[in-house]
């Protein structure tokens, strides 16, 4: 059966974080996911997840100067102090909750030099995060939401990945994304499975919830099953405000 993961950074995004895992868990959420978790004190996700069950699955390292432009801070050439604080800061918060996947954001950069110091600090990043048995992974993000990201294709993450060479080192794998930069979805998954390390979804173009546009979900989903993959999938789609009247898609699938 396919399993689901609500990423709370966009669903029930209005909520306090230990009540969004609560809530979700209440939907019927087999999993939950986050962005940014470091303001909530990690004793509180630890009760809401022994409360309800749940795993954590992943978090974010921050993003940097958010006001600045910042989106992560690993590929910028002068910033590698603060790159490993933001990753020393994320292991810390993962181990604490017992996450064990970090999604290590690139940032806005390119060239060679961002490619150089993106795997240093991957490289380094992921002797730290091994320590803990924690798992790090890097998205392709398209240019239409993240205009600048350094990493936008597939082919680029695993090159980097190759290059690194790291086992704890994988692929995020957000169908949306991929779809918008790449096209054919179950196809660069086939071929990209054995780096995989989570896959999130919504819908295409409007990254809504996953009832509409150019992916046919449970076409995309019974895909997935066939290849083997059994860890729940990551619902990481904006709701609008109402994540309660987006769930037809989780009901019908339940």
């Amino acid at each position: 059966m396919t399993t689901f993961s609500a990423n709370l950074g966009f669903l029930w995004a209005d909520r306090p974080l230990p009540d969004a895992i609560r809530t979700a868990h209440a939907a019927g959420f087999d999993a939950v996911e986050c962005h940014w978790p470091f303001d909530t004190p990690p004793e509180e996700i630890v009760s809401a997840l022994r409360e309800t069950g749940l795993e954590m699955l992943s978090l974010n390292t921050r993003r940097g100067d958010v006001a600045a432009g910042d989106n992560g801070l690993l590929a910028l050439p002068g910033r590698e102090t603060e790159a490993q604080a933001a990753i020393d800061e994320a292991i810390a918060y993962a181990h604490a909750i017992g996450t064990r996947r970090i999604h290590a954001m690139a940032g806005v950069a390119e060239g060679p030099q961002a490619r150089e110091t993106y795997v240093a600090n991957l490289t380094e990043a992921c002797g730290k995060a091994a320590a803990h048995g924690i798992t790090l992974l890097i998205e392709p993000l398209n240019r239409h939401d993240a205009p600048g990201y350094f990493l936008t294709t597939t082919d680029q993450a695993r090159a980097i990945i190759e290059e690194v060479g790291a086992g704890n080192l994988m692929l995020m794998f957000d169908c949306y994304h991929v779809q918008r930069t790449e096209g054919d979805v179950t196809g660069r998954l086939a071929d990209l499975l054995p780096l995989v390390g989570h896959i999130q979804f919504a819908s295409v173009p409007d990254r809504g919830a996953p009832d509409h546009g150019e992916l046919f979900y449970p076409f995309v989903f019974e895909r997935i099953a066939a290849l083997g993959w059994s860890a729940p999938l990551g619902a990481e789609y904006r709701t609008g405000g109402d994540t309660g009247a987006t769930l037809g898609w989780l009901r019908a699938m339940r």
